[in-house]
């Protein structure tokens, strides 16, 4: 049994105790978290979408609140003497998939 999430603007295929990394999530480790906006669902009875779908949850454990790695934003334009440098972390947030119901 599998089911499709949105969360933060992406969606992500879970199946219980996986582990997935989303964007920040609030809440500290620990916390019971639920997830509502099932897009898919996958089960011994074939697959569900749209309607069917309104009162389904994905629940997950928060396991941590972490910032990814640092990526370097760089802009240049040739022969303009233009150039700008940004970092950008990302907070994210690792949830353990507890239950699809």
């Amino acid at each position: 049994m599998y089911a499709v999430v949105r969360t933060g603007g992406k969606q992500y295929k879970v199946a219980v105790n996986d582990i997935l990394r989303v964007e920040s999530l609030s809440g500290e480790k620990g916390d019971e978290v639920t997830l509502d906006d099932v897009v898919m669902l996958s089960d011994d009875g074939g697959i569900k979408t749209g309607k069917e779908l309104d009162s389904a949850q994905v629940k997950g454990t928060i396991v941590s609140q972490f910032r990814d790695k640092k990526i370097l934003v760089f802009k240049k334009n040739r022969r303009k003497n233009y150039r700008r440098t940004n970092g950008h972390r990302q907070s994210l947030t690792e949830l353990k998939i507890t239950a699809i119901q």
